[in-house]
């Protein structure tokens, strides 16, 4: 594992050093803040002060330099000036942002007293840390994908212990345990594609057991001190967490201590860098081996599922399976689909509850339609419900929310209609059937295709939903339509809410009306027709009397200021108005902030019930998004079964086809069974070899996701394994040559693939010299045929290998069809039963633009090859696999080296054939110099002849040129 930042040896650390980075506490606010900075070491330490938060010392540094921020300096009271560097209050999330994604961590430290009311120093204390791995800020995180925070405990030091991971996404709440074995954890933690990683001390280095860890490029990697991932420390932890008395209720047994150790580390983890918890933590999803295909690397890569391969290609979707099947209208949909398409399924029953329920969308386009129209107002509820849950949703994040429930009726009408007309009667019994994250039901017939009638998922769905209608209500009436960003900006809560709000808000509005008010009941109280109620900056609100009218002024008048014809008084009641209008502007922020936070805490309270709804949302936007692609892009619903076979008619490619016309995209049947499970693909380059390969492997996989598949027919056999090696690349990270990684990949799939598994490789061997690469294809394929027994495509250029046909009884020949025309060649881009004869690169470099020259000359080599038939006998199981010089096929060439009974010999065995003159390839002329030179004896030449000799000999060289 190998990332960017470390804790305490990389950018982290690079704010800490020593205590306060080098400030010398000599006042009482330096030594607040080295106290709070030798607490956070290795975090950028932004420290608030009024409207500012500044750093010191080597934060203030580091935070000049990566922010681009003016660096000045601080008198402390001692000899030297302490570095100080600031960010403004307002604009602080841009610059958080920033050096959290430069790979640093930044603590803030916020003030926790009113200023106002402090004795001495104001009292400070860091309210969060923000991480990579650890973050709420949308400018931090990608609304399509989650943002994990994994922590990886090995449950000991042998090679075969599994590996225990712990995720959790602070945004979302979601927290998930596994234990794998550790040639998996790496294909988990793809899947998973955290930000941050938290190991043991030393784990990098190979110690505490863990040298096998799976490697992480660009990932931060925080190491931790051996104790956390305790095992007991860990059960107490999660009991504490979710406040449990047993961890059986989560699921969790007495085989799941490294899981368990890796949890408690992750959960002491987010305790430091939210003081304030995480009550929003959802209960742990346990996942176990069974039940989830793990992806490797090559063949995420090589589907594109998720990336593409494409040169220049941005971090985007275009041109990946995830780019075609992306029509979620919600965040979460968009979220569970990446994960979908990462995990696939390898049990019969959960696919089938997804099919069927993507069944019933397709076939009711009107309820879909529906039900998309009301997700597509639908935000981020699982977000804005942990931010809520965390007291960081503002309000209009938190009037987003409120609109968001009000859609859910909407959605809840269209799943009851639509379950209305799928299903049947779904008793009590089925009310425990599986999400389709959980595992399936037990019981049923294992040859028959499983098919819930009843729609068993979307019943499920809909006895989880939950319309949390008195929270959207509550949300509605409270906040105003358009709230602000902060609170204090403007109106947040709604008039009519809260009466002394609107007492209020009246006070500081209406204050002309309410001293005309004043002064018509005073005048009525006294008499005094002509008394006026006035205001100014020095006296305030007064009460001015005429000198005529003096005796009439009640006892309760006090004078404020003397007027050369009048007096001006207040009264008790004019005073206590003049204060709550001068504090009303004050009072009503406070009082606004004081029933937001409130209703926060309210919304936040029900992060259960929103958190299960999100999940429920999620789950209708992603079937009812493959339903609308299956219609849109005309896919069928795939036949999943228990069996061996994989037959499809018609496959597509559903990235190739998307991006090029559909009625120019040729569509290939595919079909694997038990007595023909191994198919040597051949055929000339660019005629779509690793097209065909990719898009039976993505049919497989889209099948058992639980989407609809780009074929006429496809009825597939369950897979629980894909592998796919397509391409080569090397890898100087590591010090891996191509041909070094391709055999590292060829070695991964014949040591994890099973009978069950579809292996998908191309071109295996050609990274090294023919003789090398054909025995390596060769062997590689009797070992998938003999000894694995999965199903198999093998493209390759190594014509030789299509006489495995006649040796091993279960392989089968395709060639991708070429049609010759005047010369020049056309890709038909079909498969045909049949081995190919030539591979037609000449042609495609001509193609790709070669000069004609070159093209000519390659083509007199390859009739002098061809011409000269260099075969040498490699016998073994296959019989005759002789490989020319240039990889050509060696057409009619005896059929390999046999013993006298006519069965063919190991390759240790066969006879080599007797050694022939090299063919000449290039037939250099005679030089005249040369000619000269031969007959010329040296000890018979003076030193003047020779240099005589050596005169002419230049002269005419000269002249040649």
């Amino acid at each position: 594992m190998s990332g960017g930042a470390r804790n305490g040896g990389g950018r982290a650390g690079g704010g800490g050093g020593g205590g306060a980075g080098g400030v010398v506490p000599a006042t009482p606010l330096m030594a607040q803040y080295s106290d709070i900075k030798a607490q956070h070491p290795d975090s950028i330490l932004f420290f608030r002060m009024g409207d500012f938060y500044e750093t010191f010392g080597d934060d203030a540094v580091t935070a000049s330099r990566v922010l681009g921020i003016t660096l000045t300096a601080r008198n402390n009271g001692s000899a030297a000036d302490v570095p100080l560097a600031g960010v403004p209050v307002k604009a602080v999330g841009e610059y958080v942002k920033r050096l959290v994604r430069q790979g640093f961590r930044v603590a803030i430290c916020e003030q926790v007293e009113d200023p106002r009311l402090a004795k001495g120093i104001v009292r400070r204390e860091v309210v969060e840390t923000v991480t990579p791995g650890a973050a709420f800020s949308d400018d931090l995180l990608d609304g399509a994908r989650n943002n994990f925070l994994c922590a990886v405990h090995a449950a000991g030091v042998a090679s075969d212990a599994p590996l225990g991971v712990a995720a959790a996404d602070v945004s979302t709440g979601e927290f998930r345990l596994a234990l794998v074995p550790r040639a998996d954890a790496g294909a988990l933690l793809a899947r998973l594609a955290p930000r941050e990683v938290i190991v043991p001390r030393g784990a990098e280095r190979g110690g505490g057991g863990a040298a096998a860890l799976p490697r992480l490029d660009g990932v931060l990697v925080t190491e931790r001190e051996a104790w956390e991932f305790d095992g007991a420390m860990g059960r107490d932890d999660l009991a504490r967490q979710f406040g449990v008395l047993s961890l059986d209720g989560l699921g969790l047994g007495a085989g799941d201590g490294a899981a368990i150790g890796a949890a408690g580390a992750l959960l002491r983890y987010l305790r430091e860098l939210q003081p304030a918890g995480v009550p929003h933590l959802a209960r742990p999803v346990v996942e176990h081996a069974r039940g989830v295909m793990p992806l490797d690397e090559m063949t995420r890569r090589n589907l594109e599922l998720v990336e593409s391969l494409r040169p220049g290609a941005g971090p985007g979707s275009e041109g990946t399976l995830l780019g075609v099947l992306d029509r979620t209208l919600t965040p979460m949909g968009a979220r569970l689909l990446r994960q979908w398409l990462l995990a696939p399924l390898t049990e019969r029953d959960p696919v089938e509850y997804r099919l069927e329920a993507v069944a019933a969308f397709a076939g009711d386009p009107l309820t879909r339609a529906a039900l998309r129209d009301a997700l597509d107002g639908v935000r981020d509820v699982e977000r804005l419900a942990s931010k809520a849950a965390a007291g960081r949703a503002n309000p209009r994040e938190l009037r987003a929310l409120g609109d968001s429930m009000a859609r859910l009726p909407l959605v809840e009408a269209t799943l009851t209609k639509i379950l209305s007309v799928e299903r049947g009667a779904w008793s009590e019994s089925d009310s425990d059937a599986p999400s389709t994250l959980h595992a399936p039901r037990s019981g049923g017939d294992a040859t028959e295709p499983a098919a819930p009638n009843d729609n068993a998922l979307l019943s499920n769905l809909s006895a989880r939903f939950d319309s949390c209608a008195d929270l959207s209500s509550e949300l509605a009436r409270a906040l105003v339509e358009r709230p602000p960003v902060a609170v204090g900006e403007e109106a947040t809560i709604a008039p009519g809410v809260d009466r002394e709000l609107d007492e209020l808000r009246a006070l500081r509005d209406g204050g002309r009306d309410a001293i005309a008010r004043i002064q018509a009941e005073e005048r009525a109280r006294t008499g005094i027709a002509s008394l006026k109620v006035g205001y100014n900056k020095v006296f305030g609100y007064f009460i001015e009397v005429s000198n005529a009218n003096g005796h009439l002024v009640p006892a309760d008048y006090q004078r404020r200021q003397t007027l050369t014809g009048a007096e001006r008084y207040v009264t008790p009641a004019l005073k206590e108005y003049e204060e709550r209008v001068l504090t009303a502007a004050e009072r009503i922020e406070a009082r606004e902030r004081e029933l937001f936070e409130g209703l926060r805490s309210r919304a936040g309270g029900d992060v259960r019930r929103l958190q299960c709804v999100a999940q429920v949302l999620a789950e209708l936007d992603v079937l009812a998004t493959f339903a609308e692609v299956a219609e849109r892009e005309g896919y069928v619903r795939p036949e999943v079964t228990d069996g061996y076979d994989l037959d499809v008619v018609g496959g597509r490619h559903p990235v190739v086809e998307r991006m090029m016309p559909r009625e120019k995209f040729i569509p290939n049947d595919v079909r694997l069974t038990e007595e023909a499970r191994l198919v040597i693909l051949t055929g000339p380059n660019m005629a779509g070899k690793s097209t065909v390969l990719r898009q039976i492997g993505l049919i497989v996989l889209m099948a058992q996701v639980g989407s609809f598949v780009p074929a006429t027919r496809a009825a597939i056999g369950v897979v629980d394994r894909l592998f796919t090696r397509v391409g080569a690349s090397d890898n100087l990270v590591r010090g891996q040559s191509t041909f070094m990684v391709e055999m590292a990949e060829t070695s991964a799939i014949l040591h994890t693939a099973t009978r069950r598994s579809l292996v998908l490789l191309d071109e295996i061997g050609r990274g090294t010299s023919t003789y090398d690469g054909v025995s390596i294809a060769w062997s590689v394929s009797e070992h998938v045929h003999d000894v694995i027994g999965c199903k198999t495509v093998f493209a390759t250029h190594y014509h030789e290998l299509t006489q495995l046909a006649d040796e091993l009884p279960a392989v089968r020949n395709f060639n991708v069809a070429v049609r010759e025309v005047g010369g020049e060649v056309l890709f038909l881009h079909r498969l045909q039963p049949g081995g190919a004869n030539r591979s037609y690169g000449i042609e495609v470099g001509r193609l790709a633009g070669l000069p004609a020259p070159v093209l000519s000359r390659a083509r007199e080599v390859l009739a002098l090859l061809e011409g000269e038939q260099i075969v040498e006998g490699l016998g073994g199981r296959g019989g005759e696999a002789g490989a020319r010089g240039a990889g050509h096929e060696a057409r009619g060439a005896g059929r390999g080296a046999r013993n006298g009974a006519g069965k063919p010999l190991p390759a240790s065995r066969a006879p080599r054939p007797e050694p022939r003159e090299q063919l000449a390839l290039f037939v250099a002329e005679p030089h005249p110099v040369v000619e000269r030179l031969r007959e010329v004896d040296p000890n018979n030449l003076t030193p003047l002849q020779a240099l005589e000799l050596l005169a002419k000999l230049v002269a005419e060289v000269k002249g040649a040129r």
